[in-house]
């Protein structure tokens, strides 16, 4: 039986050791964060304009955390310094984060790649294999501040830099954290990043990584939304990559579910989406005047200048296309002349050269070929960067699949060994078993005479001892016979002291209550109903002579507390529902008295009377008179 035991107890033990166990490195944090960043870090997520208001006042403390020497501090000074130098990165980063989410340009650009540096070296020393909260909170912080570098890159227009912060972000979140992990701040992070990552590559015009870096936004929007226009954008800019690689179809579905998705059609977002949608149908084939129309009628929703100067490029492109020169010259003389964007210049500088060739104005031609031209080498090297990024993002997914697939290897390994691992120990209990079996058959002989003999003298002992048990009973019984009579003169004597203690307590309850009757103030009441025999649904105004006063209701509940052991303090306690009011009705009740007395005495109407006493019994839950139910809380 013991093998079995220990074959069972292995079983579980190489189960325990075959089960995956999901690894996190990391490293421990300082141990006092300051708590106004970790407050500001907080707001950041929902209203970053009031967290940059508040950050700000924390500047010079935090440069000056950074360059403080261990040294500063007699006490603990290295874990002090450290400490500092963590909270003195943590602000740097977090005032590039409000910074980009204000509109601002990066101000701190050299301070936050120490602090990616810095944070990167806490990742760097994590070697141990556990997942406790500072790790995740590092590895977080280590992966936005790869995430605004790369921003920063970003305006910089160094593109290929800020493909590879972005990445590093995505494989720092990825490998740190499972996709259960993933949700709150840590899910809409990660929208972020996908969402600038499909923004860049939309850019560049290239379109399938841009299509798989949005549906990934789109996947982690859903679960938490970044706005509530955040899951309608994403819709949309994947219909306009479909659009772009000519995938008509998908590109409707997708600006259908943009719309579908759109919580109101007064934003800039819906305009986007009919726009995009008109564009589609031009393309298809559909009514140009119907399409036109569209666009005229969108770009009457915008009062923003800069916003109708794009419509405009869009409606231009449209009545060019159609070969509608003159109204399409107005619209693109516009973009030409009022645009910022130089994309959109160059777009409607292209239109505007081809039409002018067209109509044979050679003077206009060579005008905007000039413009077009000083745009060439400018665009030979944004293809190179375009190339360049493609390659690290086509890496990036090779990576990330072989590390998919070499887990799947791992997990199949696992499975294996956790099927073959049972099958050798169940084999091996097997054999076990067998070789017990050919033992226990050479002793099966001795103990079964040895058997034979254990239970002659088992029966021997079972007669001895139940001899002995018959006069343990005889004994017992003769004690429960001596027992029992005097029990029952113990009740007896029991039943006589309660009924004399009953006796002692009803006559001193009713000498209480007899001292409570002939109180100065209940002789007064009792003879006042005595003598007037109040009549019931009588105008109680006639009785106002015999009224009770407040100092009487106040003497009357006084000589019931003195007399009667504080009454209606225990009655108030016990039903708290009754009010003061209530217990001088109770007093007077206590006394024997009738709705009608009680109508006089308190000059109040007969039914007021009655529904104040239906409200008493209702709490003291009975229903029959006060009187008895009262005198029984004595």
């Amino acid at each position: 039986m013991k093998a079995k035991h220990v074959i069972f107890g292995l079983l579980l033990l190489a189960l325990a050791a075959c089960s995956p166990v999901e690894t996190r490195h990391g490293t421990s944090l300082p141990t006092d964060i300051s708590p106004e960043l970790a407050a500001v870090d907080s707001l950041l997520w929902q209203r970053p304009d009031s967290a940059l208001a508040l950050l700000l006042p924390y500047f010079d403390t935090c440069r000056d955390a950074m360059i403080a020497s261990p040294t500063d501090d007699a006490d603990n000074a290295l874990e002090t310094h450290s400490m500092r130098l963590y909270n003195g990165h943590y602000y740097q980063l977090l005032l590039a984060e409000l910074l980009y989410k204000n509109d601002s340009a990066q101000a701190n650009r050299a301070e936050l790649q120490q602090a990616v540096a810095y944070f990167d070296s806490l990742m760097a020393g994590a070697d141990t294999p556990r997942a406790s909260a500072d790790n995740a909170t590092i590895a977080f912080l280590d992966a936005r501040a790869h995430y605004i570098n790369g921003v920063g890159f970003y305006e910089q227009d160094s593109l290929v830099e800020a493909c590879r912060e972005y990445l590093k972000a995505l494989e720092t979140m990825e490998e740190r954290f499972g996709e259960k992990e993933l949700t709150g701040k840590k899910a809409k992070f990660m929208v972020y990043i996908y969402n600038r990552l499909g923004d860049m590559f939309e850019g560049q015009l290239l379109a399938e990584p841009a299509i798989i870096c949005y549906k990934q936004a789109l996947s982690y929007c859903r679960r938490e939304p970044t706005s509530k226009y955040g899951i309608s954008v994403l819709l949309y800019h994947i219909g306009i990559q479909h659009d772009i690689v000519n995938q008509k179809d998908s590109a409707s579905y997708y600006y259908d579910m943009a719309l579908t998705n759109m919580p109101d059609s007064n934003n800039i977002h819906y305009r986007d989406v009919i726009t995009a949608k008109s564009v589609l149908d031009f393309n298809l084939g559909f009514c140009v005047d119907s399409i036109i129309k569209n666009l005229e009628y969108v770009i009457s929703l915008t009062s923003d200048n800069q916003e109708k100067i794009s419509r405009y490029l869009t409606l231009g492109n449209i009545l060019f296309e159609s070969k509608l020169y003159g109204p399409s010259r107005l619209y693109l003389d516009t973009v030409f002349e009022q645009q910022d964007d130089i994309s959109s210049k160059i777009v409607a500088a292209e239109n505007l050269c081809r039409m002018y060739q067209i109509e044979g104005d050679s003077a206009k031609t060579h005008y905007y070929s000039s413009y077009l031209a000083s745009f060439t080498m400018a665009e030979i090297e944004k293809k190179r960067d375009v190339s360049k990024i493609n390659e690290i993002f086509k890496t990036y997914l090779n990576q990330k699949q072989e590390k998919k697939a070499a887990q799947e290897k791992r997990n199949a390994v696992l499975r294996t060994v956790k099927i073959l691992i049972p099958i050798a120990l169940l084999f091996a209990a097997v054999i076990i078993t067998v070789i017990r079996k050919k033992g226990e058959k050479r002793l099966i002989n001795q103990e079964s005479e040895a058997k034979k003999e254990m239970e002659e003298k088992a029966k021997q002992h079972k007669e001895a001892m139940a001899a002995e048990r018959q006069a343990h009973k005889m004994q017992q019984a003769a004690l429960a016979s001596k027992l029992k009579k005097s029990n029952e003169t113990l009740r007896e004597l029991e039943n006589l002291v309660a009924s004399q203690n009953a006796t002692r307590e009803e006559a001193r309850n009713q000498a209480d209550f007899s001292a409570f009757k002939g109180s100065p103030v209940c002789s007064h009441i009792l003879e006042v109903v005595g003598e007037q025999n109040f009549k019931p649904k009588m105008d109680c105004a006639i009785y106002k002579d015999y009224a009770l006063d407040r100092k009487q209701l106040e003497a009357l509940v006084e000589a019931a507390d003195r007399h009667l052991a504080q009454f209606t303090v225990r009655v108030q306690t016990q039903y708290p529902k009754l009010t003061d009011d209530d217990m001088r009705y109770c007093c007077l009740y206590l006394l024997g008295l009738k709705e009608a007395d009680i109508s006089a005495l308190m000059q109040k109407a007969y039914s007021t009377v009655c529904e104040r006493s239906r409200k008493i019994k209702g709490i003291l839950g009975t229903e029959g008179e006060l009187c008895p139910a009262l005198r029984s809380l004595i």
